[in-house]
C-alpha cells in the first residue's frame, strides 16, 4: 500500500480544490462514463478526463476503478463521494438558509419524521419551536422510514431526524436524544371493536382478521410479529401492508374485519380523523422510543434544542406515556 501523507493532502485540496469537483465526482458515480459525464455537464471529454486525472492527483490515488462495464468508485472514491454528496448538499442548504434569513427568519432547519408519529404531536411541537423566543424558525419535513433518513442525515440532506431508536439502527456518526416513548392500542372499525370487547379472544383467533401492517423491518411490524411468536403463532399475513397511517386508518374504518396496532397518539388522531375505535384491549409493551438524531462535530444550533423539548413535551402529553 502506498504511503499515505495526510497533510500533503490536505495542502493540495485546500489550494486546487473547487466545488466542481465535487459535482464531477457525483456525475460520475451517475453515469459511469466520462462521455455521458461530458454530454450532461456541457463540455468535452478531454475537459472531463483531464479534470479527474487533476482531481484524482491531488489524493494521490485513483477514485474509479475502469472497466467495459464502465467506471466503480474505489474504496477511496466511496469515501471522497459520501464527502462530495455532503458538500453539495451543504451548499443547498445554505442557500436555503440565506433564503429564509432574507426572509426575516433566523434559522431553517431541515428534519426528517418517520411517519408513526401523530400530526397533532407534531403541529404542536412545530408550533412551540417556530414561535419560540425569537428563533422564527422555518421547517421543511421530509417523511421515511429512520433508515432511509439517517442516511439522508449522513449526507447533510437533513440537518435532524426525530426517528425510532433501536438496536438495528447504525447510529455511527451520530449522536441521538430520547424524547419520549409510545405504548401500542388495537385499532378496528367501531362495530368490530364493540364485538371484541363484548368477548375474551385471544390472538389466536385475532389472527383469523384482516390485519393492516406497516411493512417489513419496521419496529412497529417487528413488535406485532413477536406478540404472535411469543403466543407461540405464526404472525399474520396482513392484506395490507403500507406506512401512512392515514391510509391505515381508512382502511381500518371501512372494513368490519381489519385490525392493526399503532401507537396511542396515531391511534387517538386516527379515531378523530378517520373514525375508527381502540379496542379495550391491554397490550403490555412500549415500543422503541422516539428520539432526535443529529450528526456528531456539528455545532449544536439553538434550533435543535427547541425543537427537542418541544418534541418531548408535547411526546410526553399526547404519546401514551407519561
Amino acid at each position: 500500500m502506498a504511503y499515505f501523507n495526510p497533510d500533503e493532502v490536505l495542502h493540495k485540496l485546500s489550494q486546487r480544490f473547487k466545488m466542481r469537483h465535487c459535482v464531477l465526482l457525483l456525475h460520475i458515480e451517475e453515469l459511469g462514463s466520462l462521455t455521458r459525464v461530458a454530454d450532461a455537464m456541457s463540455t468535452s471529454q478531454p475537459a472531463i478526463t483531464k479534470a479527474l486525472a487533476e482531481l484524482e492527483s491531488m489524493f494521490g490515488a485513483e477514485l474509479f476503478n475502469r472497466s467495459t462495464r464502465g467506471m466503480a468508485p474505489t474504496p477511496l472514491g466511496r469515501v471522497a463521494l459520501a464527502h462530495a454528496r455532503a458538500m453539495v448538499n451543504d451548499l443547498d442548504r445554505l442557500t436555503r438558509d440565506m433564503e429564509a434569513v432574507a426572509a426575516g427568519h433566523t434559522a431553517r432547519l431541515h428534519a426528517g419524521i418517520i411517519p408513526f408519529i401523530s400530526g397533532q404531536i407534531l403541529s404542536s411541537a412545530i408550533q412551540q419551536a417556530t414561535l419560540a423566543g425569537d428563533q422564527r424558525l422555518v421547517m421543511t419535513l421530509r417523511e421515511a422510514d429512520s433508515h432511509e433518513l439517517l442516511a439522508h442525515l449522513r449526507d447533510h440532506t437533513l440537518d435532524l431526524v426525530v426517528g425510532r431508536s433501536t438496536p438495528a439502527l447504525d447510529i455511527d456518526g451520530l449522536d441521538f436524544e430520547v424524547l419520549y416513548t409510545q405504548q401500542p392500542r388495537l385499532i378496528s372499525s367501531r362495530r368490530l371493536a364493540a364485538q371484541l370487547a363484548r368477548r375474551h379472544s385471544d390472538w389466536g383467533q385475532l389472527l383469523g382478521l384482516d390485519w393492516i401492517l406497516g411493512t417489513l423491518h419496521t419496529p412497529e411490524r417487528e413488535q406485532v410479529n413477536a406478540i404472535f411468536l411469543e403466543a407461540g403463532l405464526t404472525p399474520p399475513t396482513p392484506i395490507v401492508e403500507n406506512d401512512s397511517t392515514k391510509l391505515t386508518g381508512e382502511l381500518i374504518a371501512a372494513n368490519d374485519q381489519a385490525i392493526s396496532i399503532v401507537p396511542a397518539d396515531v391511534a387517538e388522531e386516527l379515531v378523530r380523523i378517520a373514525g375508527v375505535a381502540i379496542v379495550p384491549y391491554s397490550l403490555n409493551w412500549s415500543l422503541p422510543p422516539i428520539a432526535l438524531f443529529t450528526r456528531k462535530r456539528d455545532p449544536r444550533r439553538p434550533a435543535y434544542a427547541l425543537l427537542a423539548r418541544a418534541l418531548r413535551e408535547a411526546g410526553q402529553r399526547y404519546s401514551g406515556v407519561s
